[in-house]
Formats: C-alpha cells, sequence, structure tokens
C-alpha cells in the first residue's frame, strides 16, 4: 500500500487549533510500528499545478493564499501556508495517478481540503484538494468519477465546486444541523447529501453510510476518489459522531469491495485515536 506523505506538513501551527500537526505525526509513528501493512511511503511529486487549480478556483483564492491575514474564525494564515496548501494538492494528484495504476493508495497529508470553495478558503481548508483530483480526472479521460464523503462535516467546498459537473457524482454522508450548516438535501444534478442527526445511533448512521453506498454503486463509477474524515468517531471532541473504530474498517472493507481504482485523502479527525482509525481504515482497504 501506498502512503503519499511529507514531514513540511507539519511545519505549521497555532496553539489551541484543533487542526495541529499531531494528527499527521502520531499517525506516522503508528503506520510505521505496525506490522500487518506492508508500506510504500512517497512524498508528493513537484508538478506545474496552475491548470489543474483553477478548473476548481479562481485566480484570486490563489492570489489571497499569499496575504497575511487570516481567511476566517477557523482558517489562519500562516506563512508559506500557499506551499503547504500545493503540496496537499500535488499529494491528491500523486493519489489519482496511483490509484488509476491499480494502487492502494493514501494522501497522509495537511491541510485538508474539502471545506474550501470555488471561491475561498474557509474551515482549516485553503484548496480542495478532492475537488481538483476529481475534475483532472475527467479532464484527463475518466468518464465516470465518484467522490464519496464520510467527513461527519459536510463538504461544502467539494459540492460548490463540482456542482453539475458532468461525469462526477458527490455523495457526502455527514451530520446535520452542524457545521457548516449545508448538506441538508440533494443539490443539482449530481450532489446527493445523507444527512445524519447529531442524536443518531450508531446503527442508523452506519444504515446511511450503506444507503449513500448502495447509491454509489448504481451510478457504476469507473473511479473512486475518497474524501477520508475520521471526525464521526464517538470520541471525537469537534465531531462527536457514534462511529467506533471497527466501523471505519469495515468502510475500508466496503469500498475495497467495488473493485475500482481508488484514492484516499484524508480530511478531518481530532481524536488522539486517529492513528488506529487510520489504521482500520486501511486494513480494510487493504483486506487485512
Amino acid at each position: 500500500m501506498k502512503i503519499i506523505h511529507e514531514a513540511a506538513c507539519t511545519s505549521y501551527e497555532q496553539p489551541g487549533h484543533p487542526e495541529r500537526p499531531a494528527r499527521i505525526i502520531t499517525t506516522v509513528a503508528r503506520l510505521q510500528e505496525q506490522r500487518d501493512l506492508t508500506l510504500d511511503w512517497a512524498a508528493p511529486q513537484p508538478r506545474d499545478l496552475e491548470a489543474d487549480l483553477l478548473r476548481a478556483h479562481t485566480p484570486a483564492v490563489l492570489a489571497r493564499l499569499t496575504e497575511p491575514k487570516d481567511f476566517d474564525h477557523d482558517t489562519p494564515y500562516f506563512e508559506n501556508i500557499a506551499v503547504r496548501a500545493r503540496a496537499s494538492v500535488a499529494a491528491a494528484l500523486d493519489a489519482l495517478a496511483a490509484g488509476r495504476a491499480g494502487e492502494t493508495v493514501f494522501s497522509l497529508m495537511r491541510p485538508p481540503g474539502h471545506h474550501a470553495l470555488r471561491d475561498a478558503s474557509m474551515g482549516f481548508c485553503y484548496l480542495n484538494n478532492i475537488a481538483i483530483a476529481a475534475l483532472a480526472a475527467t479532464a484527463t479521460g475518466a468518464r465516470r468519477v465518484a467522490v464519496f464523503d464520510f467527513d461527519v462535516h459536510h463538504g461544502n467546498g467539494t459540492e460548490d465546486i463540482l456542482l453539475n459537473q458532468p461525469g462526477i457524482e458527490f455523495f457526502s454522508v455527514h451530520q446535520h444541523p452542524a457545521y457548516p450548516g449545508t448538506g441538508a438535501e440533494n443539490v443539482g444534478r449530481n450532489c446527493f447529501n445523507y444527512p445524519v442527526s447529531p442524536l443518531a445511533t450508531r446503527e442508523n448512521y452506519r444504515a446511511t453510510l450503506r444507503r449513500a453506498l448502495d447509491d454509489l454503486r448504481s451510478y457504476r463509477p469507473d473511479l473512486l476518489a475518497i474524501s477520508a474524515g475520521f471526525d464521526a468517531y464517538a470520541r471525537d471532541p469537534l465531531g462527536g459522531g457514534p462511529l467506533q473504530v471497527e466501523d471505519f474498517h469495515w468502510l475500508g472493507q466496503t469500498l475495497r469491495g467495488f473493485n475500482l481504482p481508488t484514492f484516499s485523502l484524508l480530511e478531518g479527525g481530532y481524536s488522539r485515536d486517529l492513528p488506529e482509525l487510520i489504521l482500520a481504515y486501511l486494513k480494510g482497504l487493504t483486506g487485512k
């Protein structure tokens, strides 16, 4: 299995902010010590990103990344955040290429991306990695791309960018009402939302995930792009959903069962157990 990662993604932080370097540092340590999976570690490759970025974002978004002021109360400005955000995009495009080549692949990078809108950065996200990769896929021959987002927070940015894009369907299972307040119903021709009540039981949450995956299967995609958020976990300090470690293994196992080119990108997940959640998901993806 391939893990796309570079240590530089942990080089920025704001004290007290939940999207912190420890999310990645502790996960890397756990993956390096485990012996159940054979991992191939790769850094994002340098590439010219401009065409890929401009399919998803306005030029103003790219220019704004270098302006030294916060984007919103959740999304601070950091020196060199433009470099770090572009590295996450490069990792997503490398993951796309690896998935298409038949590899099982996970991008273990920050910043995440699924809240970044076409014309604005927000919600810990600066550039929308998954949307950029999905649009790159259709621009280079993919006919039916399914984007599946299981982060507890709705991927509003992904929906905004992919709305009515030909050859792409977006499926999001998320808590509602919750941040960012979107995702209560389907939008356009290709964005399908599966809101789950904050009071939902584990069984109800799993049933909703299963329903979304059944609908995704009916789409008959030729490529799966996964926004892998782990904050629907029962002990996550931001999401506080009902899921357990075993549910993320089940998700990986189920996605493996599609037998399609697949790539996964890290989104949310803020509990101390994040390394175990990611490891369980990866074991599911690899059939362990």
